[in-house]
């Protein structure tokens, strides 16, 4: 029960995400939410219907699901190489747009520049100021809350689909494979076997 309620909280996360990133026409995040979404789903149904492969096909999802969010942070903060001024990953350098975040985040004020010589064909200039949190700290906490559902997500996974492969191994069929080992019956030498006929 607590590993389909935390796959609850996961999707509904994830869906959260996901819409998020639909407004901002990110197109590689709406993909890996997506494959994630059908994970947690896939989770779900392993854990109601007692199937320990898929748990460990959910477990093994969310590892590249961490690895995923930890590259989104690095992205956002810019660690290393990375610029989303110049890297345009998460549109797969089909468009200019940026996170949602950006123009509608917590306090912004948007101001089009007009004029401006920056400006592509069909594209316009803003000036975002007075933002509470900026676009990329507040798209490095989703991701880092993503992070730490699925750290707990893997850990409940790994441990209910160990339950459920212990139990797998414990079965009793028919009442004959019990602790105490299963015998096959006797072989007698008395008894004998007639051929069948039947007249038709």
């Amino acid at each position: 029960c607590t590993l389909v309620a935390f796959c609850c909280l996961q999707l509904v996360a994830a869906l959260e995400r996901q819409i998020f990133d639909f407004l901002g026409y990110q197109w590689a995040p709406i993909l890996a939410n997506f494959l994630h979404i059908m994970a947690v789903i896939l989770g779900i149904f392993g854990t109601v219907q007692y199937r320990s492969r898929y748990l460990i096909l959910y477990a093994a999802w969310l590892v590249l699901w961490v690895g995923w969010n930890a590259f989104i942070i690095c992205f956002y903060l810019e660690v290393g190489q990375l610029s989303q001024d110049r890297d345009f990953i998460m549109t797969f350098n089909t468009s200019l747009h940026r996170s949602w975040w950006m123009e509608n985040g917590p306090g912004c004020l948007v101001t089009p520049v007009l004029n401006s010589r920056l400006a592509l064909e069909d594209h316009h200039v803003i000036s975002v100021t007075g933002c509470l949190l900026d676009y990329p700290y507040i798209e490095a906490l989703s991701s880092a809350l993503q992070i730490f559902l699925a750290l707990f997500g893997f850990v409940f996974a790994c441990y209910v689909s160990k339950v459920f492969l212990e139990e797998e191994d414990s079965f009793d069929f028919i009442g004959g494979f019990d602790s105490y080992g299963y015998q096959a019956p006797q072989k007698t030498s008395h008894l004998q076997l007639q051929p069948l006929y039947t007249s038709g």
